[in-house]
């Protein structure tokens, strides 16, 4: 197998186009910025064309150093969420209604009343509450397929619209399990000529449109494949690879990933799978993590304070630290309030009680993913912020009684490259 393998993430500030060889050796990477979404209150949306244009950039900024022409395959991720409607030929309709729009609250009531509770498909950021949003507006009445954004971009560049994957339609109401369109999307009029067909991700389903592979210098023979959301495709770029594998995202909250055999819901708790092939990701996301510290210390402070830290001499302070009142997983309760008392007089043992308490977290949310039918943790792979603070690694390895490592690559462009030559014929 020889060649290059192309992946595009579509993201909520920039683009960012990644090459990788036949070995998954990054070969470039580059990027193009986007104009922030418009907001109206709860409404944020984008115009689907700046999201092509930055794609084009940042293709064309990846080209100077690579050779184009040895592009095979071609994936593309984006915002998990973020829908659109587009005509026959593939031109916009609407707006991109972008992944954290939550205009459309009386529709997510009305998947509420007719959806299992495991669906992907409730709550008003839901691709599926902003679908029958769109469906009430005058842009609709000359659609012809709802596509999410990874969608539309990997559509264009085949020629080919209304092709998405089983990770994207998960909000759209899609049913991973029976890998279907379930009947009880009838009860909310959903026309079933809109939704897409449904791939595995890094599926390949066209070849390139010959024009587009002029504008952009690829090969006519480049092949476009099936995408993801940026969430599976930055799982992916941590090579996190067997069941028991788990990626944990140290960010402003706390979210786990774990791989799976079989797929895990428990929708009181946030908890719902992707499906990776004959695998599933099973993750949930806890309101605990970076932003509960920036509640006590500045991110100065904190590294002013981390040369302090005793991993070796835990506090034996049982915190549970949160920024305000209310949790998801791995406690479920809507009011559950923060525990980070008594407080050490010393800033540095504070500040490591909030650690050791932002690892328990992470250790129960591991253990309730267990219960319910996960299988036993292996290893866990750090991405975000945290995952820099390497006394708070061996804080968390203590916790979690596996071994705890920092990803190398952690960017959904490289996970997207790497579901492209996934989908290769060896």
């Amino acid at each position: 197998m020889t060649g290059l393998f192309l992946g595009i993430d579509v993201g909520t500030s920039g683009v960012r186009a990644c090459a990788v060889d036949a070995r998954g050796d990054i070969q470039g990477m580059e990027s193009a910025t986007l104009p922030p979404p418009r907001q109206d209150g709860n409404a944020i949306d984008q115009d689907p064309e700046f999201w092509w244009h930055a794609s084009v950039v940042a293709i064309s900024k990846l080209g100077r150093g690579i050779d184009l022409q040895a592009v095979e395959q071609v994936c593309v991720d984006g915002t998990s969420g973020t829908l659109l409607l587009i005509d026959a030929a593939g031109r916009p309709c609407t707006p991109g209604l972008m992944y954290n729009d939550t205009r459309a609250a009386k529709e997510a009531q009305r998947i509420g009343s007719v959806a299992p509770k495991e669906s992907g498909a409730h709550g008003a950021s839901s691709a599926l509450a902003k679908l029958l949003h769109l469906l009430g507006q005058s842009d609709a009445r000359s659609a012809r397929f709802a596509v999410h954004q990874a969608d539309w971009i990997a559509g264009r560049l085949a020629g080919t619209h209304g092709v998405s994957d089983e990770n994207n339609v998960l909000k759209l109401g899609y049913d991973p399990v029976t890998r279907s369109w379930p009947a009880w999307l009838d009860q909310l009029g959903v026309p079933h000529t809109l939704l897409p067909r449904v791939l595995v991700p890094g599926t390949p389903f066209a070849e390139i449109d010959p024009g587009v592979a002029s504008e952009l210098g690829l090969s006519k023979t480049a092949r476009i494949t099936a995408g993801t959301t940026d969430g599976v495709a930055a799982f992916i770029a941590t090579r996190a690879d067997s069941p028991g594998d788990a990626v944990t995202s140290l960010g402003t909250t706390l979210v786990v990933k774990l791989l799976a055999t079989q797929p895990i819901f428990a929708a009181d708790q946030g908890v719902y799978s992707h499906r990776l092939g004959e695998r599933w990701l099973a993750g949930g996301a806890s309101n605990s993590g970076g932003g509960a510290l920036l509640a006590h210390f500045s991110a100065a402070e904190m590294e002013r304070l981390t040369p302090q830290l005793r991993p070796e001499e835990p506090t034996g302070l049982d915190y549970y630290p949160l920024p305000k009142p209310g949790e998801r997983f791995p406690i479920a309760d809507p009011s559950l309030a923060a525990r980070i008392t008594p407080r050490p007089a010393e800033d540095h043992r504070f500040f490591q009680a909030l650690l050791e308490g932002i690892a328990s977290v992470e250790a129960l949310a591991y253990q309730r993913l267990a219960a319910l039918g996960a299988p036993r943790l292996r290893r866990v792979v750090s991405i975000g912020g945290g995952a820099k603070n390497p006394a708070w690694t061996e804080i968390r390895r203590r916790a979690l009684g596996v071994a705890v490592t920092t990803a190398e690559q952690t960017e959904a462009s490289y996970g997207a490259a790497l579901l492209a030559l996934q989908g290769s014929p060896s």
